[in-house]
């Protein structure tokens, strides 16, 4: 179980295999951790799926618009979506994409990130100063390890539900 310090910037996610626990960034990354915990108590990346995994990489997620459809067929516009809201400027930090971290997708523009984030399975330095981090995997990491791959997978896993430490 992880020792959580700061239960309004934690978040719950709940996987098949387990609950991974994600430590927010708020001082880093003011506006995409109010994001994450918006999209989260409004229900928004429950049953949404990881569309975009890929092996020694990250796990890809959130596309709130997209990523919620039974049908993998209609899954494949996942990764295109994000949520009803603006998109949210680039916060980027010295903090480096090591394995854990959350890092906020986006298109080529850097001020397009949304709803859409990933999780890396190993340290990515590639991606330093590039896109914006804003949380650490505290707890749970094995469960992340065991999300299927695919781009996207054909029976892919979803957050089954996704919640603010402080309102669970």
């Amino acid at each position: 179980m992880a020792d959580i310090k700061d239960p309004e910037n934690t978040i719950l996610m709940e996987l098949k295999d387990g609950t991974v626990t994600i430590e927010l960034m708020p001082d880093l990354a003011p506006k995409h951790v109010e994001r994450m915990k918006e999209l989260a108590r409004a229900g928004k990346y429950d049953n949404v799926a990881f569309h975009r995994v890929i092996e020694g990489f990250m796990a890809q997620t959130g596309d709130v618009a997209n990523g919620n459809m039974e049908d993998n067929f209609n899954l494949r516009a996942a990764g295109t979506g994000g949520s009803d809201l603006p998109n949210l400027p680039a916060e980027f930090s010295k903090v480096p994409h090591a394995r854990g971290t959350i890092g906020a997708a986006r298109s080529a523009n850097p001020d397009s990130a949304n709803s859409q984030f990933f999780i890396n399975f190993k340290d990515n330095d590639f991606l330093n100063g590039q896109y914006t981090v804003y949380g650490q995997v505290i707890s749970g990491m094995e469960h992340v390890d065991a999300i299927t791959r695919g781009e996207p997978p054909a029976n892919p896993d979803r957050m089954i539900s996704v919640k603010v430490a402080a309102d669970a």
